[in-house]
């Protein structure tokens, strides 16, 4: 079991987190509000593309950037997810099995649900 400091010091890592989860969203979300404004985005003069290589240059980076706001929404929900379990006293237990997670996976991961494995035993059935 986590005693009391462990269990502080993974609250406040989560936080932290969190916090990085949520500049990362908030960062995306200035890039898309660019989107009405694409010279200022792009950096371009013109509203008029030079060539059509650069049309997928942009439609990549706005790939791209979709990508790492999924990423970012995805980190929040888990830190969420494990705040949540910390307040219900579940944190640090694998949800499979209730066992207790080694601390070096939560230091690995903060976020783990399950002990190591039990995932290669999932993955092996």
């Amino acid at each position: 079991m986590l005693s009391d400091k462990q269990k502080q010091q993974f609250k406040d890592r989560l936080l932290e987190m969190k916090e990085e989860a949520e500049a990362q969203m908030e960062e995306y979300k200035e890039d898309q509000a660019k989107e009405d404004y694409e010279n200022d985005r792009t950096g371009e003069i013109s509203s008029v593309a030079d060539h059509p290589g650069d049309q997928g240059t942009d439609q990549f980076e706005r790939a791209k950037e979709q990508t790492f706001y999924e990423q970012a929404r995805e980190k929040l929900m888990e830190v969420e997810d494990a705040l949540k379990r910390m307040e219900e006293g579940r944190y640090g237990l694998s949800e499979k099995s209730g066992e207790p997670i080694p601390v070096e996976r939560l230091e690995a991961m903060p976020t783990a649900r399950y002990k190591v494995e039990e995932i290669e035993n999932e993955a092996n059935n």
